[in-house]
């Protein structure tokens, strides 16, 4: 999420002050989704990832005016009921091991106020102390990586509200970020923005797989461009 939209949720998911003092904390429970940093390489992962690619739709670009992100339900919902927002469990789940201060706020165990995080898309180390400042909270953002208007054009304003909420906080297709990188990304296919280089078998293999998983379509150019990147596994 980006823009005027993720400022916002970023605001509502840095307000307020935590009631217990932090600690350090190594994962939320119940996510199955790899760190950003985990990125496999080599030739099973590149053929994995053209075996999925191969499967996708391929249809025509199509960029209707209909995209609404009320569609797809509150930001960073608990859509797995461990009592913390998606945001909190992507920022421990990806955060350097033992980094993460976190503490109590309401029902949910690991508020994350402070850690260090390798920003997947450029490799650049991230660290904050106060995330319950907003510019910190801003600096350090949560993305789709398959973007929710890039879905919602692939097939997603066909579906179901409530499948479209599980997809927008699917912690498989969410990363903690630089803010200004994920801002640059935008709404973007692969075939208009990439990360560096060392991160690309990464990005497509994550972004095939996603969109295999929810039988969401791909363009020509979309295509090309994904092949290229697992060309770097």
């Amino acid at each position: 999420m980006r823009g005027r939209g993720a400022v916002a949720w970023v605001v509502l998911a840095a307000a307020g002050a935590s009631g217990c003092a932090g600690s350090s904390s190594t994962g939320p429970s119940g996510s199955d989704a790899p760190v950003a940093t985990a990125a496999a390489t080599g030739p099973q992962a590149r053929a994995e990832g053209q075996r999925l690619l191969d499967r996708l739709r391929v249809t025509e670009r199509a960029r209707p005016d209909t995209y609404d992100r009320d569609a797809f339900g509150s930001a960073w919902a608990d859509t797995d009921g461990n009592g913390c927002n998606q945001r909190d469990d992507v920022l421990l789940r990806d955060a350097l091991p033992g980094s993460a201060a976190t503490a109590v706020q309401g029902s949910c165990d690991h508020d994350v106020l402070a850690g260090s995080w390798v920003d997947p898309y450029t490799g650049a180390t991230l660290t904050f102390d106060d995330l319950k400042d907003l510019a910190q909270a801003q600096a350090i953002q949560i993305d789709h990586v398959v973007p929710l208007s890039e879905a919602w054009t692939s097939g997603a304003d066909g579906w179901s509200d409530e499948r479209r909420r599980t997809f927008a906080n699917d912690l498989r297709n969410l990363l903690a970020v630089d803010g200004p990188t994920n801002a640059s990304k935008g709404d973007d296919d692969p075939a208009a923005w990439r990360p560096t280089k060392s991160y690309q078998c990464a990005y497509a293999l994550r972004w095939v797989t996603v969109k295999s998983r929810y039988d969401l379509a791909a363009d020509a150019s979309e295509v090309r461009a994904l092949a290229d990147m697992l060309g770097r596994c």
